[in-house]
């Protein structure tokens, strides 16, 4: 049914469910609601970190960053640069660093250093295991060559608009033996009006292109879902601003069916739409109110305050270009964004767009898996596994959990979802499966093996129902596989993303990671641990 939407409250903090990000995830809730991290929760869980403690343990590591290179056996032209941090409930922390070479940065170079409760070394997870090193760092082309190969490379993906920044050099090491490169960052516009922004890296002495990637994170969806719902306002200088407080100061702003930064929302008495998409107001609420149940999932499922960990508050951006069918995260704004819909009268601004597109904010502050090959169909699937998550978690009477992707936006126009996770292949284009050539995939089809996996390690394999909705789901070897329940699975899924995924991360890597987080939190001969096993089996992950 179409929600009705919006009445809202200043400073009202509502509350379940979470933080933000990433596009094309599922619709709305009814399953187990989600609870505080209680004693229950095993001690190699995350701990819930305020945004002080956090600081603090980024202070410490930033203070101990040349030490610790030393301990882990990097050069003498090497440095650490302190990204994020993470802290068990026993005790032990995880410290992501990026690193430099020469003071150049080192793409691919990411790792993540575990430090036990005593300070001891306990192990480290590398993007890559080459040494990084390059006879010289002088690069024998031209800037001005560089940029103008990388505007060539946008043009060819039908960027229009099509404006190279300054070439950076950079050290290569994502993939083979590392090599002194140029990232170059192409801006412009995308084909169906999203914005570009295209990293190229280029061989600096050769001018080979070595690899490119999309930074801007999309999908497609539609809105208006929820229902009457409360959410976040302040009290402003003229009325109330549609900014919540409560959740890091997240704040919705108009752009008019335009682009740049837009106004920010705000209204006499505080009732906020009216459930119709003539009214701007109404995809600001489902907008704030998928920030809202996104935010509140992050923090009360995993311990985590906001996207980045630091407590604050994302940027929602509504009503952007003219007939807009799609939604983005941008992390050069810290932001999501909605179109209208076809005509203008379906704004993108449904939970499962706003939980899918959000996660890909979590994601680039943690894992941050490139978004391509592999690494991007994990990328993506990362935000699926989360957007159904928030779903469930929302406990929408609107929408009901379950394992479609985009269900409720029927974005194909005969009710049918965007994806499947049960049977990723029952959309036309995923993969149930991998094989020799995933990476070759579009990262939206290739995020169905993870689908898949989560799906399995979840709920099991065969035929069933749940909240209504039938499932069959098959296995790469006609296995059997019982499934440990979402609540672990997701669990197993954001220590793994936020522990031990990298740049590089593949299918195989993710593997190993899950099962080590799996041994973590449940212990490794724990029916946990012996899940995800057959589950990745099941997709012919081995």
């Amino acid at each position: 049914m179409t929600p009705h939407i919006s009445r809202k409250r200043s400073t009202l903090a509502i509350a379940t469910a979470v933080a933000a990000g990433a596009l094309l995830t599922a619709g709305l809730t009814t399953g187990a609601s989600a609870q505080p991290v209680s004693d229950a929760t095993p001690s190699a869980a995350p701990a819930a970190l305020s945004s002080s403690a956090r600081a603090g343990l980024l202070q410490d590591a930033n203070a101990d960053k040349a030490a610790t290179a030393g301990k882990i056996g990097l050069g003498a032209k090497e440095k650490l640069v302190v990204r994020d941090v993470v802290k068990d409930r026993d005790g032990t922390v995880h410290t992501r660093y990026e690193r430099t070479y020469e003071g150049l940065p080192v793409l691919g170079g990411d790792l993540v250093v575990h430090t036990a409760k005593n300070g001891k070394l306990k192990g480290v997870t590398k993007a890559t295991k080459a040494t990084v090193k390059v006879a010289s760092t002088d690069a024998k082309l031209a800037k001005s060559s560089v940029a103008k190969s990388a505007e060539s490379t946008a043009a060819k993906a039908k960027t229009a608009k099509a404006d190279a920044q300054s070439p950076r050099k950079v050290i290569w090491a994502a993939e083979g033996k590392p090599v002194l490169a140029f990232e170059t960052v192409v801006t412009g516009v995308q084909k169906d009006g999203t914005p570009s922004r295209l990293h190229v890296i280029t061989d600096a002495a050769t001018g080979k292109k070595l690899f490119e990637r999309q930074a801007i994170e999309n999908g497609t969806g539609n809105s208006q879902y929820s229902g009457k719902v409360e959410i976040g306002s302040k009290k402003g200088t003229n009325g109330f601003d549609l900014t919540d407080d409560a959740r890091g100061g997240h704040s919705t702003f108009n752009l008019e069916n335009g682009e740049g930064e837009g106004k920010l929302f705000t209204d006499d008495d505080d009732t906020w739409g009216n459930g119709k998409a003539d009214d701007a107001q109404t995809a600001a609420v489902d907008a704030a109110y998928g920030a809202q149940v996104t935010w509140d999932y992050y923090k009360n499922v995993h311990g985590r305050e906001g996207i980045k960990g630091d407590g604050k508050g994302a940027t929602s951006r509504v009503h952007y270009g003219d007939s807009y069918v799609n939604a983005f995260w941008d992390d050069s704004c810290f932001c999501m964004t909605y179109g209208d819909g076809e005509g203008n009268k379906k704004p993108l601004t449904s939970i499962d767009v706003a939980a899918h597109e959000m996660s890909h904010g979590v994601t680039s502050a943690t894992g941050n898996m490139e978004y391509s090959g592999e690494s991007g169909g994990l990328n993506e699937a990362t935000s699926d596994i989360f957007g159904t998550s928030v779903e469930f978690n929302a406990k929408s009477p609107e929408d009901i959990g379950d394992y479609l992707i985009g269900e409720e936006i029927d974005i194909n126009g005969d009710g049918s979802p965007l994806r499947y996770m049960d049977k990723p292949s029952k959309d036309g284009q995923s993969l149930d499966n991998w094989s020799a050539d995933a990476g070759n995939v579009d990262v939206h089809y290739s995020s169905g093996i993870a689908n898949h996996f989560f799906y399995l390690l979840s709920e099991g394999s065969g035929a069933k129902e749940i909240n209504g909705v039938k499932y069959d789901s098959p296995t790469a070897d006609g296995s059997k596989v019982e499934g440990i329940g979402r609540d672990k699975a997701e669990k197993i899924w954001f220590k793994a993303l936020t522990t031990e995924f990298t740049t590089t991360t593949d299918y195989k890597a993710a593997r190993e990671g899950t099962l080590k987080a799996a041994s973590e939190l449940y212990g490794a001969d724990s029916a946990e641990y012996k899940g995800v096993e057959a589950a990745w089996t099941g997709v012919n992950v081995k």
